[in-house]
């Protein structure tokens, strides 16, 4: 099985998924992931999905758990990169994502991530 690469930028970790995604990739990368988030002390995640062309209900419902997953770790997760036929694939799926941020690219998604950090600061000021 071919695992997905996380790369680590800062305290940002990036997850760039090349490869088609199978039910025990997408299970590996959960677990690899929330070890990373740990292990590194991340603040954010960005999961790339430029290269997925097809997104079942079950990757929808994973992308969803990561973010979760993520978030009780205190980081924030952002999926960038996705297509116009995944994200209509996915609302006709009924799958809203919840909790999930998106992005247009990985730029944006990385400026929305020092957007959550800098409101975040300024509310734990006050």
């Amino acid at each position: 099985m071919e695992r997905v690469p996380i790369l680590k930028l800062g305290d940002i970790l990036i997850v760039s998924i090349q490869i088609d995604l199978q039910d025990m990739s997408v299970l590996a990368l959960q677990e690899d992931l929330s070890e990373r988030v740990v292990a590194t002390g991340a603040r954010g995640v960005i999961i790339d999905i430029t290269a997925v062309e097809i997104v079942d209900s079950f990757i929808g419902r994973m992308l969803a758990t990561i973010a979760a997953i993520s978030r009780m770790l205190d980081a924030e997760t952002i999926v960038v990169g996705m297509r116009p036929a995944v994200a209509i694939t996915l609302v006709e799926l009924g799958l809203s994502l919840g909790g999930v941020r998106t992005a247009l690219n990985l730029e944006k998604g990385v400026a929305l991530l020092n957007q959550i950090e800098n409101s975040q600061t300024s509310t734990a000021a006050w």
